[in-house]
């Protein structure tokens, strides 16, 4: 267990880069294979592991490079850290809009702005009809949680395992060379 504990915290950046790549995937064959348009707060929770990608290809790559001779930067795992809170209370904060928890901002429930070519060509039939997503509707669930409120407590994980990776004791680093 305890060598399972210091792979994951030395290559901690990785493993974060795999999990988020992983969540855009399934976001994005639910979206293409599942039909489920994404809503505004979904595009938004994606925002985060696009962040998270951006920050954990960086910070693996400098481990990559320097060999690795001192672990993962202890400072990408802390920004890992706050880019996955980020994204966990994003998707709580969506979760509850679907449990009518509380109130979603009005681009969310639909009372977005609507332009004129659009409802030019919904009238005339000539344009493609598309389905808004609604943040405040449950489309998907799973053991009695949205998708949502799969991605808070899968958020919220990725976080913790963020703080534990920048939290390592010295011995799990590896020694200066």
């Amino acid at each position: 267990m305890r060598g399972l504990y210091r792979l994951l915290t030395r290559w901690w950046t990785a493993f974060a880069l795999l999990a988020s790549l992983a969540m855009l995937g399934a976001a994005h064959a639910f979206e293409r294979f599942a039909g489920l348009n994404p809503c505004n707060l979904c595009l938004k929770q994606r925002e985060v592991y696009w962040g998270a990608v951006a920050i954990a290809l960086i910070a693996t790559l400098w481990h990559v490079v320097s060999r690795g001779s001192r672990g993962t930067p202890r400072i990408a795992a802390f920004l890992l850290a706050v880019v996955f809170a980020t994204g966990a209370v994003t998707a709580v904060f969506h979760m509850g809009g679907e449990l009518k928890w509380w109130e979603l901002p009005a681009t969310c429930s639909g009372g977005g702005a609507v332009d004129l070519e659009s409802l030019t060509s919904l009238a005339l039939g000539s344009g493609p009809v598309t389905r808004v997503a609604m943040c405040d509707a449950v489309t998907w669930s799973f053991l009695g949680l949205s998708m949502a409120g799969w991605n808070a407590l899968i958020s919220a994980a990725l976080a913790v395992f963020s703080l534990l990776a920048a939290k390592r004791p010295k011995d799990a680093r590896a020694p200066r060379v």
